[in-house]
């Protein structure tokens, strides 16, 4: 799916802002709610989760359906024009009523939706906007959860991942115009020759009546990041370009170019859409990832969308610093951890030379665990009402939407299709290997990995032949082992020996360490939770990394404390980040600063060698 930008065929008003809210019991009848104004005089801003930001625990523990709803304004110069409302995401379910009607339904917490309200509005006139944000999640949803009634008989919700469930409109709401007849999608890869840089594309055209499909020329042109035009091309519908001398797109620095793509008719421009992109190749080969060519070591975090009193709500201010720390520590990579990201922090990743793990939703399908801890429902995972039929209809649509999303970011250097799952047992290798299938086959120019948990090391998971990077989450000295950094020194050593051993010719990324650590904690002994264990713990997990060529990254969990459900096991949330929730650095943060300037030299980051 495109992303909205506006050019000079296309317009763009954004919708946020303070909406009306309307919290409605499980008695009232939700789906009539959007008949008229909303009861109440309760407002919330977009883009934001709502669950921090009232006094009021009927609002913050609502299981169901929350109503959303605003005024919107079609300006008279749209007159003729297709008018397309488009949300980047609604968390986890919506459906959207146009006065009365209702024009679409999306389930997919994490990604963008668009529909066509042009026989709905009219240019010149208001119309009523309505949105049900429903937070409820079942073993159908990706991620999935369990859906009861408490014993006070209200409705009640239980998951299986470690961060919190906030819902709301999360990321901007646009109403823009598409001509007629225009470009529906472009997909953009990339080679390099030398110095030279090949670019191909390939455009979808859609018309929505009979009399737009006429003929029609695409004018293809390529403009560096100054507005100069290095190269155009034919009028096909796909194609390739060569551009001399060209800036190739490089971790810690970006280097990008834009694909402005124009049809015509009658020698008159009838849509235009400028693609950004970069110039890079991406490579597994012989146990090394190669961007450019040249070995790449990861550096970084797993990461959130978290931030105190907005929740998972997007902010632009939040977003720059949290960039500001990342490259302060000397991060040259993040994993999206557990969802897809807002298209502006895509935007913001390619700009500046982020290396990015494009993630899933699909966190939470392990039945024997639940949010890291030991102790999940009973039964096992594959089975109907759990990870079934359902689930991986879901989970499928989250990789072609992740895909579609995503596929033109050259910051994008690895699909991870899953975080956590069960794998240690049979039936895991039916449910994934269609996955991966279908990742390979929407997109052939990028490796393909799962993160996989520490119950299923390499003589028990039965799906990590399937991938071509294996990425593990392992916490030798926290949740085993904790205390005693000693054995766990031996034990994660002798763990990564038998995955190098079994899969010599597969990279390894940490993709998380951690140990949970109360800022300003302190002990003069290695004491779990103090800041000073948490340096110490991260010190062996170094040592270890570095015993290893075949590791070749790490991204300790997490950048940030964050938010998580409640249970006796998160008090205030997960606090394994090297920075607090409100992004103060813990001693950790020092300690990580110190060792990734000292591996990075260049701006790919990657080690000259493997000396602790």
């Amino acid at each position: 799916m495109l992303s909205v930008r506006e050019s000079t065929t296309r317009e763009v008003r954004v919708l946020d802002g303070l909406w009306r809210l309307y919290v409605p019991s499980p008695a009232e009848d939700a789906l009539a709610l959007q008949q008229g104004a909303l009861p109440g005089t309760r407002e919330v801003p977009v883009p934001a989760s709502l669950n921090d930001l009232f006094a009021d625990p009927a609002v913050r523990d609502h299981v169901g359906r929350y109503w959303y709803q605003r005024s919107a304004l079609v300006p008279h110069s749209w007159a003729g024009e297709r008018v397309i409302l488009r949300f980047g995401s609604v968390t986890q379910s919506a459906a959207v009523f146009i006065d009365d009607e209702l024009v679409t339904e999306f389930k997919g917490g994490y990604m963008p939706f668009e529909v066509d309200v042009t026989e709905q509005v009219s240019p010149g006139a208001s119309f009523r906007l309505s949105v049900a944000v429903d937070n409820r999640l079942d073993n159908t949803s990706i991620p999935p959860g369990e859906l009861g009634v408490n014993a006070a008989g209200k409705p009640s919700q239980e998951y299986k991942h470690d961060f919190y469930n906030y819902a709301g409109i999360h990321r901007s709401v646009y109403l823009y115009t598409r001509p007629h007849k225009f470009i529906e999608d472009v997909t953009v890869s990339t080679d390099i020759e030398g110095g030279t840089g090949v670019v191909n594309w390939s455009v979808e055209v859609k018309c929505t009546d009979d009399q737009a499909c006429g003929r029609q020329d695409l004018e293809v042109t390529v403009l560096d990041e100054a507005g100069n035009l290095v190269a155009e091309g034919g009028s096909e519908n796909q194609g390739s370009l060569r551009i001399a001398d060209a800036t190739f797109w490089t971790p810690g620095v970006g280097g990008m170019y834009q694909l402005r793509l124009r049809l015509l008719q009658d020698g008159e421009v009838r849509d235009e859409y400028i693609q950004p992109f970069g110039i890079r190749t991406v490579e597994v080969r012989e146990g090394k990832f190669l961007i450019n060519g040249r070995e790449f070591y990861f550096t970084g975090f797993g990461m959130h969308e978290d931030h105190e009193t907005i929740g998972k709500g997007h902010s632009n201010a939040h977003m720059v610093q949290d960039f500001e720390l990342l490259s302060w520590i000397g991060a040259n990579s993040l994993r999206t951890s557990h969802y897809p990201y807002a298209e502006e922090f895509m935007d913001y990743c390619d700009r500046h030379g982020i290396v990015v793990i494009d993630e899933t939703p699909a966190v939470g399908l392990n039945w024997g665990i639940t949010g890291g801890i030991i102790g999940g429902s009973t039964g096992g995972t594959y089975e109907e009402g759990h990870v079934d039929a359902g689930t991986a209809a879901q989970h499928r649509l989250e990789i072609e939407r992740l895909i579609a999303r995503d596929k033109n970011h050259p910051c994008v250097v690895l699909w991870s299709i899953a975080n956590e799952p069960d794998t240690a047992v049979p039936e895991a290798r039916d449910y994934f290997e269609p996955l991966v299938e279908l990742t390979r086959e929407l997109d052939p120019t990028r490796p393909v990995g799962y993160v996989n948990v520490m119950f299923a090391p390499y003589d028990r998971c039965t799906i990590s032949d399937l991938f071509d990077v294996l990425m593990l989450n392992r916490y030798w000295g926290w949740y085993v082992n904790s205390g005693d950094l000693e054995s766990a020194e031996i034990n994660w050593t002798a763990e990564l020996e038998g995955w190098t051993q079994k899969y010599p010719a597969k990279p390894i990324i940490i993709t998380e360490y951690g140990a949970d650590t109360v800022a300003g904690l302190h002990s003069i002994f290695d004491q779990p939770f103090t800041e000073d264990y948490q340096v110490a713990y991260l010190e062996m997990n170094s040592r270890v990394f570095d015993k290893f060529d075949s590791v070749i990254g790490e991204q300790m969990w997490n950048f940030a404390d964050f938010q998580t459900k409640t249970g006796y096991a998160r008090v205030d949330g997960n606090k394994k980040g090297a920075f607090t929730r409100d992004r103060r650095p813990k001693a950790a943060a020092r300690y990580l600063r110190g060792r990734w300037h000292s591996l990075a030299p260049a701006a790919y980051g990657r080690r000259d060698s493997h000396s602790a």
